[in-house]
């Protein structure tokens, strides 16, 4: 397999709404479109590395400097036969896995294109169709939150995740219950913003029967969340803190959480999470898809990786629509039936990139080639 060219378009698409977590809110996103070459191909993938170090160290600055610096240059120069080669490859790499991942993901995307499957067919997905939820920021209001959730709800979507951070948590929570119920799907996300300072206050959710609480202490913890799972009954689903297969192993054996969600930039590829999906299968805990705010192409990448079999919890995958006046793709991503979208069959990720809004929203363009 041999690469020809690499491309690098930096994007900022607006966002329809402002999304607010407990770290940041973002109006727009920034990201790097990236675009390998070969063999009449062109494999595309998308950096999901933001522009301030907000959700881990990485930025998209840092992330074009390692790939120019050390990984576009052995990926033109050294062929390989499988996209595996290219993980042994940048085996020694430490961290760093969204310049990776923006590169071995397009790679998946050449190759799968160049064997004439579908990229969930190269990872051994199984599934023709996958079930997607909705992650809803923190709204200015209760009455906010609530007409959100009703709207998501009536698109069917079957899981709502509302974001939580200290003073906007379980009144929230409560709140949604006693408007909807019991029987919806909800979770709510932390992104790190408690310690176990708040143990009393976290233990509250548990008479609420969340599906689970994602991140509720340090980004990079697990010996924390284990203190606060024994004691709470809502499953504790860890994210920020899985960068590896050996994270996801320990957190695991130490009972840090019960649940993992896989983000494919955040693990360093396809591969990796791959390989991640596998060991919680082995140890009988669910897995599901989370969100970077992704357009069409970063989606496609992840309802691949979702038709694997042991994603049994709907993830962040929803519609374009939500989040975008217009999308990369073509088609826009779209939910086939309420709550379901359709795993492409045809070559590659299944989605052409439209050449003419990437311009539109494009910033810079670097191309790479032997």
């Amino acid at each position: 397999m041999k690469i020809e060219k690499v491309k690098f378009e930096r994007l900022k698409m607006p966002l329809l709404s402002p999304f607010q977590t407990s770290f940041a809110t973002e109006t727009d996103r920034e990201f790097i479109l990236v675009s390998v070459y070969g063999d009449g191909h062109v494999g595309y993938a998308e950096c999901v590395a933001m522009d301030a170090p907000v959700y881990n160290e990485e930025t998209i600055d840092t992330a074009i400097h390692i790939a120019e610096q050390f990984i576009i240059p052995k990926v033109l120069e050294k062929d390989i036969e499988t996209p595996d080669d290219f993980s042994k490859e940048f085996a020694w790499m430490r961290r760093n896995n969204m310049a990776k991942s923006g590169i071995e993901s397009a790679i998946w995307d050449l190759y799968s294109k160049q064997k004439g499957i579908s990229l969930a067919q190269a990872l051994g997905g199984e599934k023709e169709e996958i079930e997607v939820g909705v992650s809803i920021g923190i709204q200015p209001t209760v009455e906010d939150l609530l007409n959100t959730v009703e709207k998501y709800l009536a698109e069917g979507y079957k899981k709502i995740k509302i974001k939580i951070k200290p003073g906007f948590d379980v009144e929230r929570v409560k709140a949604v219950r006693d408007r909807f119920g019991y029987d919806v799907p909800l979770m709510a996300d932390a992104n790190s913003a408690y310690t176990l300072d708040d143990i009393d206050l976290l233990k509250q959710l548990d008479q609420y029967k969340l599906i689970m609480i994602e991140q509720p202490l340090a980004h990079d913890d697990i010996i924390d969340h284990a203190t606060l799972q024994r004691q709470m009954e809502t499953p504790i689903c860890l994210d920020e803190s899985i960068h590896s297969v050996e994270d996801a192993r320990k957190a695991i054996e130490l009972g840090a959480c019960k649940i993992i969600n896989i983000k494919i930039g955040r693990v360093g590829g396809l591969a990796e999470a791959k390989k991640l999906h596998d060991l919680c299968q082995s140890y009988g805990v669910p897995v599901w898809c989370g969100g970077m705010l992704e357009s069409g192409v970063g989606r496609a990448h992840n309802i691949a990786i979702a038709s694997l079999a042991n994603f049994t919890i709907p993830g962040d995958t929803s519609a374009s629509k939500k989040y975008w006046a217009e999308d990369i793709t073509e088609p826009e991503v779209v939910l086939s039936k309420p709550g379901i979208v359709s795993v492409p069959t045809s070559p590659g990720i299944g989605y052409e990139v439209r050449q003419e809004v990437v311009d539109k929203y494009l910033l810079s363009s670097k191309v790479y080639t032997r």
